[in-house]
């Protein structure tokens, strides 16, 4: 299995950084793109790196969050063919009501693009060995709450259960690989929720932002310490984890938690 970050917050060479995030993933001889970032600077990288988008067979959306999608719309003009799997609640209804500010997927699209986009429920079997999951816990929505973050539906704002995030499973000779690029329900959550839906499998690494940029010293050290526990060997995050999180986790979890940065290669 092959990953190349296409796109996060920070780079290390003439590759293009922003707030967002994307992952070109070769998984035995298929094709995947995990979200789109905030732009098309996920294609130009890319486009650097020898990335052919017109070879990619499937795109997931992680969630629905600009950061993430509004980087499709380059997605669907260089590749023609891709479907790209998403929760079928899945509506251009997100925002932060601490900024007043709308974070979901640039409006329109969902409609614009309706052959492109692929809702899915459940368990789903993107291929063999490689399955989206969506959360199976209860509460989220209390997250969403503390956090501001909030869907606005017939008139009424509810908190953001995050139902609409889901996460990419990979079955590899290490052990399972989580994709999740945000982690809104917290990183612990979602490898105990793959735990449960693989009870016999044991998990390699969770790849994804952990959304600690805005969390206190306390609540990182708390979480770190969660996900050690779980029994997770690798860590790679970047994205909205955070600077000062990610030097906590250092601190806490040593080389287990890896900084990911845009054209950064990881191989399992």
């Amino acid at each position: 299995m092959y990953i190349r970050i296409l796109a996060d917050n920070i780079t290390k060479d003439t590759l293009q950084a922003e707030w967002g995030l994307s992952l070109y993933i070769e998984y035995k001889g298929h094709r995947i793109l995990l979200d789109a970032g905030t732009t098309g600077i996920f294609a130009d990288n890319a486009q650097k790196l020898g990335i052919d988008l017109d070879e990619i067979e499937f795109a997931v959306l992680s969630h629905a969050h600009y950061d993430h999608s509004d980087g499709l719309e380059r997605f669907f003009r260089e590749n023609r063919m891709a479907k790209c799997y998403i929760r079928s609640c899945c509506k251009e209804d997100c925002y932060d009501r601490i900024k007043d500010k709308y974070i979901g997927i640039k409006k329109g699209m969902l409609e614009l693009y309706a052959d492109r986009f692929a809702g899915i429920d459940g368990d789903y079997g993107l291929l063999p060995g490689v399955t989206l999951l969506p959360h199976k816990t209860e509460g989220l929505d209390k997250l969403g709450e503390k956090a501001g973050m909030y869907r606005y539906r017939e008139e009424v704002w509810i908190p953001d259960d995050f139902s609409h995030e889901q996460s990419l499973v990979f079955e590899t000779e290490r052990g399972l690989v989580v994709c999740n690029s945000c982690c809104h329900g917290g990183g612990d959550c979602i490898i105990e929720e793959v735990q449960r839906t693989y009870p016999d499998k044991k998990i390699y690494a969770l790849i994804g932002g952990l959304h600690l940029f805005k969390s206190s010293d306390e609540e990182v050290f708390k979480m770190a310490e969660r996900i050690r526990k779980t029994g997770v060997e690798k860590l790679y995050t970047g994205h909205c984890t955070g600077e000062r999180a990610m030097e906590l986790l250092k601190e806490k979890l040593g080389d287990m938690a890896v900084q990911i940065y845009t054209g950064m290669e990881i191989k399992i």
